[in-house]
């Protein structure tokens, strides 16, 4: 266990779930990156689009890494990313490191909370 990366990560969950009445968890800040990327403000979604929110957020994220390439956005306003170099085999636990990570980066990259 990265005993660093695991303070890092509370520390910024503590900060975002400020913001709301509870505290977030890593699919929850997942999906507000895809909404933030997204720029949509309050609607309903559809589960499809529920999943394509989060699929944007982890293109989003992984692409400083070097996994995905920003395309452009279609007629509706939605980005696109093409996959660049395969992500590697990571098991659970590697696959959550990097994804909080990630996550961690991105906020230090906007320097602004949710």
């Amino acid at each position: 266990m990265n005993f660093e990366l695991e303070k890092k990560w509370r520390d910024l969950v503590s900060e975002i779930s400020v913001n709301f009445d509870e505290k977030l968890d890593l699919q929850s800040i997942i999906f507000l990156i895809g909404l933030q990327e997204l720029n949509l403000g309050y609607q309903k979604l559809k589960k499809d689009q529920k999943i394509e929110v989060m699929h944007i957020a982890i293109c989003t994220l992984l692409e400083p890494y070097g996994y995905y390439e920003f395309m452009g956005k279609d007629d509706d306003g939605w980005p696109h990313f093409t996959n660049i170099n395969p992500i590697p085999q990571l098991n659970e636990t590697e696959q959550e490191e990097l994804i909080k990570e990630a996550i961690i980066d991105y906020f230090l990259r906007s320097a602004r909370p949710l």
